[in-house]
């Protein structure tokens, strides 16, 4: 009986402890996709596009392609943001893209549209990662 509650506890206790220290991401599924735009921007699109969205990221060296500098598009675009370009081209349906192979950069919508807490909010991280990349427009 004693061996038996000592192997117990020596089992509970540290699955117990792991579980404290190491937060569950169901408990907080933002913790993975994040719905603000800033951190969305931070988490997918700085490794290439850099912090700054300016395409210096840590790994713009690696690409095949340079990342485009993202707080010019207004500058490049008669000084009007091309909010729906933008946002397909994240998503990935803009039709001007090939649709195979040849595409620059990965194609984000199916992840942020993965259902969550039976909600899929693929749409508002869309829209709040284009609204931030307009708020980066240079002037």
């Amino acid at each position: 009986m004693r061996s038996g509650l000592l192997l117990t506890l020596l089992c509970v206790v540290p699955i117990a402890s792991f579980c404290q220290t190491h937060p569950s991401r169901d408990k907080n599924p933002q913790v993975r996709n994040p719905i603000e735009g800033g951190r969305i921007f931070q988490y997918y699109c700085a490794a290439c596009h850099g912090a700054d969205g300016q395409g210096n990221g840590q790994s713009a060296t690696a690409l095949k392609h340079a990342a485009p500098d993202l707080t010019v598009i207004s500058q490049k675009n008669n000084a009007k943001f091309p909010y729906r370009q933008v946002k397909d081209t994240i998503e990935g349906t803009d039709p001007r893209l090939p649709a195979h192979d040849d595409r620059k950069m990965p194609v984000w919508g199916p992840i942020f549209h993965e259902v969550e807490a039976d909600q899929d909010w693929g749409e508002v991280r869309l829209e709040n990662v284009t609204r931030y990349v307009q708020s980066i427009q240079r002037k």
